[in-house]
């Protein structure tokens, strides 16, 4: 599983899946930078104390000994002979944030019960195991889901919360040193026992494809910390979950193998700030596998070709872990990196601190238009099953609406509000703006009630739905928000910018770019904070359920990156070309010898640093290790050359740059269709005075107006209860 160990130890092997960008030390600027880090972590209180340290590993060993007896019980139960119930065994593993030493105060842990074949997962584990912890004092809020896509149990345990899986494998007897990292483990067992352990061979695995733990979990808690305050992080919601930050942290490890936190962190967003989505991001090849199991594969899986972001785990079966991902969630994040990688390179040049970084998402100022899902049950035992399963559907609202428009995009806030005056109750919300490259005179109209009511219905459809369980969406102003979604109550003075637009023109003073490229970006970041400027005053705060029109706005502006056409050395082709050897990919052979400006001059560290980016994220092949079947063909990896060593920033460029495991022109080609615009501007929706309709318009159609509107008449279904809204 390996330790944290020297800059020299990280160097002697390699670690991933091709060689570093970097394998310079850090400069003195990094050591500083990285103690400020380290301190405003500390400040955060990300950190939980020695005392909640010990208590949880006490919770860990109790439950450990809980279903060792409980094991016991059942072989007896079942009638075996003494000699089986005295070998009787059961083990607890852990995984996810606690495993990978990140997690923080009050922070649940992730739990899987590895149990014998005999003990079953329905009768056993959710019958009489479930039993067992409801009985005992010290367990608190005990909520078993066996239907659930990974069954589990969550409750407290002495004030600790866990999440407890389970796995019954093909063995009678669980020996105390089992490692569920091999493949054997996976014999002879179903689909839910698989996705079980899938979640701790997946994170012994990251811990051993990384050079140095130690500078992995210090970046990964800066990660889960900043995902959490821009509110990126919610995989159930269509963003990234703690399992996609772990493998894209780990990657950027691996391609900077001896940085330190600071600079890890400042790499991380120039990366994906440029990485070619969809290209897959990866810690190590493929496996087949022996078992015969199912794993991420666009060229035999037709529906792995529609994923925006792939990220897949290292662990067999390899799985996408970030599926969720729409193109609505996608383009925030996109967003978002861009945000960070021009904030980190003003952090580098000493003209702002981290706070910048990790300033809050202002979610309820930076749309104009909102979608209000308002919830509620009768009992908190209710309402905790309901919102669970109502949080779950809101992620294919964004598809529907994405799909049904085709021109607008929804931003689902992960968080969830409550009105203190209305017990039992939750609200989410959903900004709206207009799609990228989406004209505001064409004058389409969006109208996406029949959206809504689809996705009612859906809900509605909820298997242990009660009557006292409702749900009511309806279209609301930025003016008219509630007041209990702002910190404190108290809604904010409108400002005359952003603030991320400030931040960002700060930045720019300090970026090294030709001048007619700073004029460009200072530009378009005049126009965005004219766009972006709030004007409204605080009102009632109440929901629109009649027919509605949205008003003007222009979305955020952030100068997005090319995110086109993988470069050659220098050209831009149509698309991934085949090479002289067959196999997808860039043919070096008509490419130039290196980057080059347009004066010939070979290019400086930083152009280098991006040139190897571009390569690990467009050059991409898949290739199986330990086995002589390769994707139609698709073996070796591809090499660019560079001329010389450069140091970029303080930090040494490797000699090559070897391409990033991927898809080749077949994905990429297939993936096209799924891919969103990338423009520079991203508007809102104009106003229009809504016409008084008599029916239900199709959501896509277009109707003859002068400026495009969203219209809205939601009817909420019978309810049991009031309707606050």
């Amino acid at each position: 599983m390996g330790s944290p160990g020297s800059s020299a130890l990280a160097t002697a092997a390699r670690v991933g899946l091709s060689e570093p960008i970097s394998t310079g030390g850090p400069s003195e600027s990094d050591v500083i930078k990285t103690r400020e880090l380290e301190k405003f972590l500390v400040d955060a209180g990300l950190y939980e104390s020695h005392e909640e340290a010990i208590q949880r590993e006490e919770v860990l060993g109790r439950l450990d000994q809980i279903v060792k007896t409980w094991v016991k019980n059942i072989s007896r139960a079942k009638g075996y002979n003494e000699s089986i119930i005295h070998e009787a065994n059961a083990k607890i593993f852990t995984f996810g944030s606690y495993r990978l030493g990140v997690h923080g105060p009050g922070a649940d842990i992730d739990t899987l019960c590895v149990g014998p074949k005999h003990a079953t997962r329905h009768e056993d584990f959710f019958g009489e195991l479930y039993r067992m912890l409801s009985e005992m004092p010290e367990v608190q809020e005990l909520h078993a889901v066996p239907d659930a896509h990974v069954p589990v149990m969550n409750f407290k345990f002495s004030g600790v919360s866990i999440d407890l899986l389970y796995a019954n494998v093909s063995l009678w007897v669980i020996p105390e040193d089992l490692d569920v990292s091999q493949e054997s483990i996976l014999q002879n067992v179903d689909e839910q026992t698989v996705r079980s352990l899938n979640g701790c061979r997946v994170t012994d695995h990251i811990l051993r494809l990384v050079p140095n733990i130690q500078t992995f979990r210090t970046t990964l808690r800066c990660m889960r910390l900043w995902a959490k305050r821009r509110g990126v992080y919610s995989n159930v919601t269509g963003f990234l979950g703690g399992i996609n930050w772990a493998l894209l942290v780990a990657r950027i490890c691996q391609l900077y193998p001896n940085a330190l936190p600071s600079m890890l962190v400042s790499r991380f967003f120039r990366v994906y700030n440029l990485w070619r989505w969809p290209n897959p991001v990866m810690l190590c090849p493929i496996q087949e596998g022996s078992l015969g199991l199912s794993f991420w594969d666009p060229r035999r899986n037709y529906k792995d070709r529609n994923h925006l972001m792939p990220i897949i785990t290292p662990s067999y079966p390899c799985m996408n872990s970030s599926y969720n991902v729409s193109t609505s969630t996608l383009q925030v994040m996109l967003e978002e990196f861009h945000r960070g990688n021009e904030l980190c390179e003003a952090i580098e040049a000493n003209n702002l601190s981290w706070d910048a970084l990790f300033e809050p998402f202002a979610f309820f100022e930076a749309y104009k238009n909102y979608l209000q899902i308002d919830i509620a049950a009768e009992t908190d035992d209710d309402l905790m099953n309901w919102k669970g399963w109502v949080k779950s559907r809101i992620r294919l609202l964004t598809l529907k609406i994405e799909r049904d428009t085709n021109g607008l995009l929804g931003h689902p806030n992960p968080s969830e509000f409550s009105d203190k005056s209305k017990p039992f109750h939750h609200s989410y919300f959903m900004g709206l703006r207009r799609k990228q490259g989406a004209n505001p005179q064409e004058g389409e109209q969006f109208d996406i009630r029949m959206t809504v009511e689809y996705f009612k219905r859906d809900v509605y459809a909820y298997s242990f739905w009660k009557p006292t369980m409702w749900i009511h969406v309806c279209h609301v102003k930025r003016k008219d928000l509630p007041i209990f979604v702002f910190p404190g109550g108290i809604r904010p003075s409108p400002p005359s910018r952003s603030s991320d637009s400030r931040v960002l023109q700060k930045s720019l003073a300090s970026y090294p770019v030709q001048p007619d490229a700073v004029s460009r970006k200072k530009r378009k970041l005049d126009e965005a904070n004219r766009g972006t400027s709030l004007t409204e005053s605080s009102s009632t705060g109440a929901c629109t359920s009649d027919a509605t029109s949205l008003d003007p706005t222009i979305a955020r502006k952030l100068i997005e990156p090319d995110f086109g056409a993988p470069k050659c050395n220098g050209g831009v082709p149509e698309n991934i070309p085949i090479n002289a050897q067959g196999i997808p990919g860039l043919d070096q052979s008509k490419c130039a010898a290196g980057p080059s400006d347009s004066s010939g001059a070979f290019p400086g560290p930083l152009a280098m640093e991006k040139h190897a980016i571009d390569q690990s994220s467009a050059q991409v092949i898949i290739n199986h290790q330990g086995s002589s079947q390769v994707f139609d063909g698709l073996e070796g990896l591809l090499k660019g050359e560079t001329q010389n060593n450069v140091e970029v920033e303080g930090v040494k460029e490797s000699e090559s740059f070897t391409a990033e495991l991927a898809v080749g022109a077949e994905i990429a080609e297939n993936a096209t269709s799924s891919s969103i615009q990338q423009e520079a501007d991203l508007e809102e929706l104009e106003p229009l005075e809504l016409a008084v309709s008599t029916a239900i318009a199709s959501a896509s159609a277009k109707v003859p107006a002068q400026k495009p509107l969203i219209r809205f008449s939601f009817t909420s279904l019978p309810k049991a209860t009031g309707n606050s809204a």
